[in-house]
């Protein structure tokens, strides 16, 4: 079996980014696969592998569903002697990077540059094996090492130009794309990545010409359609951005971050109950990034569904801790629902991701009153005042809830305020001071006042308008 070395690479970069593409954060920079029409079969898996082309195109179709183990098996069927030939070795170590099984991968081709320390292609699946466990410095140090040996090596080349693409290296980036690209025009990973750099350069118009190209070269790529998609997002195009990603989740309805940017781009289009599914949709097929439940929480909270909206905050809290709204969100669910020890617990790790906002703290310390012993919070809202701008109605409130006296002060000074949003805020506090001490008329008066300012921008305006309509003090 007589391995072509262009024939290789067409699969083996393919193969490369698998589960490259599936355990990623954000999009990642992946290799393009060969140039096809639109209606070429794959070829079936359970076909006999007697020759090169047959290995490479089941080995493909098996990684194209994920199934790993279906393609090492491939390797088994092959003649001994067959089987230990170079490209083959480094197919079979591709595949094993592809199955998660990085050591093996690791020591195969290790093995193989051990014998040929000049061998590219193992190179290349080397540096590979390094970017997919974010060891950029030391991918960056073998593809150097790769180009001089050949320095037209295309898909090191992009590789190159998508590190220092990541590193905002505009100038280094466009370096190793236009090199690539003087040497295949037609290559799909240096056509997306001179693209990026067009629109880092605020130049979408020689951006979307590439992104034309790659998409008409690729029919059955979504990459240049999901790049494509943002770059018409950025521009205000959403709709044009939508037919992109529509046509994306057509060719591939199971990628984790087409679901995603559809359902922002959606967003974006006010059509917040299209976008609910796909962000539910992407959670199915990976519960484990955070991205989709910040989209999905916030629709939720909005329509209504708290139940689900606490879920999935609490998820992302758990997922993201240092994301404060996650937390937030937490605390805003509990405290809806009388939680006051969990409500207060969230507050308090908000309040520590967010130490410049006071709201957190007397939030806390409210739950904390509710929750128990109305004197228990005074600790922390001794280490709270010490932060707070002395002589500022922060303070004043702050002490309020520290003292336990000196109210009368306080709704002077809130009755003087003209900053309307911290207003509305303090008279919150102020209110909920009284409703702690039992003075619900006072309580009742000062959350009417809260309502009647309408600043809806403001975390303490959701709890001012459910006690409003809880005691339908609308009426009054």
């Amino acid at each position: 079996m007589n391995m072509n070395t262009g024939y290789l690479r067409i699969f083996l970069f393919l193969i490369i980014i698998l589960p490259w593409v599936s355990s990623c954060s954000s999009h990642p920079a992946e290799q393009s696969p060969a140039p096809v029409s639109a209606e070429e079969p794959l070829v079936e898996a359970a076909v006999p592998v007697t020759d090169t082309e047959s290995l490479l195109s089941a080995v493909a179709d098996l990684l194209g569903r994920r199934d790993y183990d279906g393609a090492l098996a491939l390797f088994d069927r092959l003649d001994s002697e067959v089987a230990l030939a170079p490209g083959i070795r480094i197919l079979k170590a591709s595949v094993l990077s592809s199955a998660g099984r990085i050591g093996e991968a690791r020591s195969l081709i290790e093995d193989i540059i051990a014998g040929d320390t000049n061998n590219t292609e193992a190179l290349y699946v080397l540096s590979a094996l390094e970017g997919t466990q974010g060891k950029e410095r030391e991918q960056k140090a073998i593809l150097e090492r790769l180009i001089k040996i050949e320095p037209n090596h295309i898909q090191a080349l992009s590789s190159l130009g998508d590190i220092a693409l990541r590193a905002k290296s505009l100038q280094t980036a466009a370096s190793y794309f236009d090199k690539a690209l003087a040497v295949d025009p037609d290559n799909g990973a240096a056509l997306l990545g001179r693209a990026g750099v067009y629109r880092y350069q605020r130049n979408p118009k020689e951006a979307e010409a590439l992104l034309n190209k790659a998409a008409i070269l690729y029919p059955q790529w979504t990459r240049p359609l999901t790049e494509r998609a943002r770059l018409y997002q950025g521009a205000g195009f959403y709709t044009d951005a939508l037919n992109d990603l529509d046509r994306a989740k057509s060719i591939n309805g199971n990628d984790y971050w087409i679901a995603v940017d559809r359902g922002i781009v959606l967003v974006d289009l006010n059509r917040k109950q299209e976008a609910l599914p796909e962000f539910n949709r992407a959670i199915a097929m990976d519960p484990n990034i955070f991205i989709a439940y910040v989209y999905s929480a916030g629709i939720k909270d909005e329509l209504g569904d708290y139940a689900g909206a606490e879920h999935d905050y609490e998820v992302l809290a758990r997922l993201r801790p240092e994301y404060y709204f996650a937390s937030e969100g937490v605390g805003i669910h509990k405290m809806r629902k009388g939680l006051w020890v969990e409500a207060r617990d969230a507050f308090m790790e908000t309040y520590k991701q967010a130490p410049e906002s006071f709201s957190y703290a007397l939030l806390a310390s409210l739950c904390w009153m509710r929750a128990g012993r109305i004197q228990d919070p005074k600790p922390f809202l001794a280490q709270v005042l010490r932060k707070v701008k002395r002589d500022s109605l922060e303070w004043y409130v702050i002490r309020l809830y520290h003292d336990l006296n000196g109210d009368s002060d306080v709704a002077i000074r809130i009755d003087q305020e003209t900053d309307p949003t911290l207003k509305a805020q303090m008279l919150y506090y102020l209110a909920s001071y009284y409703d702690v001490r039992g003075n619900a008329n006072l309580a009742n008066r000062y959350f009417t006042q809260a309502y009647e300012m309408k600043q809806r921008t403001i975390i303490e305006w959701r709890f001012t308008e459910w006690v409003v309509e809880e005691r339908n003090l609308k009426a009054l």
